[in-house]
């Protein structure tokens, strides 16, 4: 028993340590956008492995433990929701390498200081690393309170990537020659975007494991 319990600890330091890597990954893509530094997305880059690495040992871990503990109730939870989560969490990786490859794009040069103010590209980016961080929070903890603040965020998320393709399609009419550079942001931007989707995928997994409920699709 002792040694089960022990496995089951396991599992979830490598989550806990995998949670931590990504979400400083976003933060640095943040920061690597924000400021065009080229040395911080390399790192970001370099670093995508390590996640990727996670990810396999935590799926691999995941099935022997169900193999060989049958685990049942809450435990049989934590161990389906910790293989969602660190496939979730491997997505948020590729987006952020995603952002980083942006960064080196020299066919996008760097966008006027005004059109990222008004894309919301800041705000966009601090709402996603507080809803990963919140709900990073909320599993160590175990405890679901905030669960619904944190998938109130991904609305903002929304309606923050809806204002920006309006901005874009705006820009793009009076600069035409840099539909190019606006297509490419179109899909950084949304890269941002499913981030805060797979952020709320990540808080929907946690109430299945703590609460027994399923939020998908509205579900209660």
């Amino acid at each position: 028993m002792k040694h089960k319990e022990n496995e089951l600890q396991a599992l979830k330091e490598d989550v806990t340590q995998m949670w931590k890597l990504v979400l400083s990954q976003l933060e640095k893509a943040q920061q690597a956008f924000l400021y065009q530094d080229a040395k911080m997305a390399e790192e970001i880059v370099g670093r995508e492995k390590r996640v990727d690495a996670f990810e396999l040992k935590i799926d691999c871990d995941c099935e022997n433990y169900i193999a060989l503990y049958n685990p049942v109730a809450i435990d049989l939870r934590l161990v389906l929701s910790l293989i969602k989560i660190s496939n979730t969490l491997e997505r948020i990786g590729d987006f952020c390498e995603g952002i980083a490859y942006h960064v080196f794009d020299k066919d996008c040069p760097t966008l006027e200081r005004k059109i990222v103010e008004e894309l919301q590209i800041e705000s966009l980016f601090d709402i996603l690393v507080s809803m990963l961080a919140d709900s990073f929070v909320a599993l160590v903890s175990e405890n679901t309170d905030t669960s619904e603040k944190i998938l109130s965020k991904e609305r903002d998320v929304d309606a923050i990537y809806r204002n920006a393709i309006d901005v874009l399609d705006n820009y793009l009419h009076q600069n035409p020659a840099a539909i190019r550079c606006g297509l490419k942001t179109v899909l950084f931007i949304r890269k941002l975007k499913r981030i805060g989707d797979h952020c709320a995928n990540l808080v929907e997994e946690i109430v299945f494991y703590i609460d027994a409920k399923v939020l998908k699709h509205g579900n209660i």
